[in-house]
C-alpha cells in the first residue's frame, strides 16, 4: 500500500525509445479512497454515519470533506462544523477516513443521507438516489454584483493555473481548480486526481476560513466544466467559471438558469463564452 498522505509515488516502468525498451522509474499520482463520516445524534445517542467515499489524491483532506458536505447541501456553513479529524484508530486506513463532528448534531436531518454518494476520480458523484437529484435544491440565481473580469485576465488563466499545479508538473496526472480575482491574482489553488475533488478542496478552504460566499473572485478549472462543477460553484456563490476544456450541455443550462458566467475552451489567444457575458470586460478598470 502507498504510504498515507503522499500525493506522488515512484513506479518502475519500461520506456520505449531509440534503444527499444529500457527500465526507468517514473513519478505517478497517488489515488486512494477517502471516506467521509458524520457524527450524529440518533435515538438519543451519538452515532457515526458514513456519508461518502471518494477516490482522491491525499492532501487537503479536511478541506475536501468540508467542501463536499457544503456543496452537497449537508451543512449550511462553517458554523455547522465543530471538529474535523482523521479516524486515527482505523489502522491501516487511519489517514483515509475523515470524521466531521457537527456543532448541533441533534438538529441534523438524517433524511439528507438517503442519497448514496460514491465518487470516482473520473465522473464526479454517482449513484444519487434518483435522476431528479440533478435538480438543484434551494439555490437562487446569483445577483449581477460588481464582478467584471477583463478579457486579458481570462486568456491568462491556463498559464496561471498551470504555474500553480506543482504535482501535475511531476506526474501529468492531476486536475486543478483555483480562485482568481478580477486582476488575475490567484488566491487559492488545489490539485486532485478528481476534478470535482479539486473544486471541493478550494471551496472547503474558503468555508473553513469563513470566506463564503465567494462573490469577488472567479473559479478556474483545468479540465471540462460539468454539471457537478457548476453546482458546486453555485453553492459557494461563485458567479463565474472559466474552464480550460469544454462545458457540457447541462453546465450551460445551469449557468443560464442561475445567472452565472461560463467560459470554456480557454486559451492564451481565445476563449468561448457560453453564458453570462456581461461579467466580461474588454479592458481592465485602470484602462477603461
Amino acid at each position: 500500500m502507498i504510504a498515507p498522505r503522499r500525493n506522488t509515488a515512484q513506479a518502475k516502468i519500461q520506456r520505449y525509445g531509440e534503444s527499444g525498451l529500457q527500465p526507468e522509474s517514473d513519478v505517478v499520482t497517488v489515488e486512494e479512497p477517502m471516506e467521509i463520516r458524520l457524527t450524529l445524534h440518533e435515538n438519543g445517542k451519538a452515532t457515526e454515519r458514513s456519508v461518502a467515499v471518494t477516490m482522491r489524491t491525499p492532501g487537503d483532506d479536511f478541506e475536501l470533506a468540508a467542501g463536499f458536505l457544503f456543496t452537497e447541501g449537508l451543512i449550511a456553513g462553517r458554523g455547522d462544523i465543530a471538529d474535523i479529524r482523521y479516524c486515527r484508530d482505523q489502522t491501516p486506513q487511519e489517514f483515509n477516513i475523515v470524521s466531521v463532528r457537527l456543532r448541533d448534531p441533534e438538529s441534523f436531518d438524517p433524511a439528507l443521507l438517503t442519497r448514496n454518494f460514491y465518487m470516482t476520480s473520473s465522473c464526479g458523484v454517482c449513484g444519487k438516489a434518483s435522476l431528479e437529484a440533478v435538480e438543484i435544491r434551494g439555490c437562487k440565481p446569483l445577483p449581477d454584483g460588481t464582478l467584471r473580469v477583463p478579457h486579458d485576465v481570462v486568456r491568462a488563466v491556463p498559464t496561471g493555473l498551470l504555474a500553480a499545479q506543482r504535482v501535475f508538473g511531476k506526474t501529468g496526472g492531476l486536475h486543478a481548480a483555483a480562485l482568481f480575482d478580477p486582476e488575475g491574482v490567484l488566491s487559492v489553488a488545489r490539485e486532485d486526481v478528481g476534478r470535482h475533488n479539486a473544486v471541493d478542496k478550494v471551496i472547503g478552504h474558503e468555508l473553513l476560513d469563513s470566506k463564503l460566499p465567494v462573490a469577488d473572485r472567479f473559479l478556474a478549472v483545468s479540465g471540462r466544466a460539468s454539471f457537478e462543477i457548476m453546482q458546486k460553484a453555485l453553492a459557494a456563490g461563485v458567479a463565474m467559471v472559466v474552464a480550460v476544456g469544454a462545458p457540457s450541455s447541462l453546465a450551460v443550462d445551469v449557468a443560464d438558469r442561475f445567472n452565472m458566467t461560463l467560459v470554456g475552451f480557454t486559451r492564451p489567444e481565445s476563449f468561448n463564452v457560453y453564458a453570462g457575458g456581461s461579467r466580461l470586460a474588454a479592458q481592465g478598470p485602470a484602462e477603461v
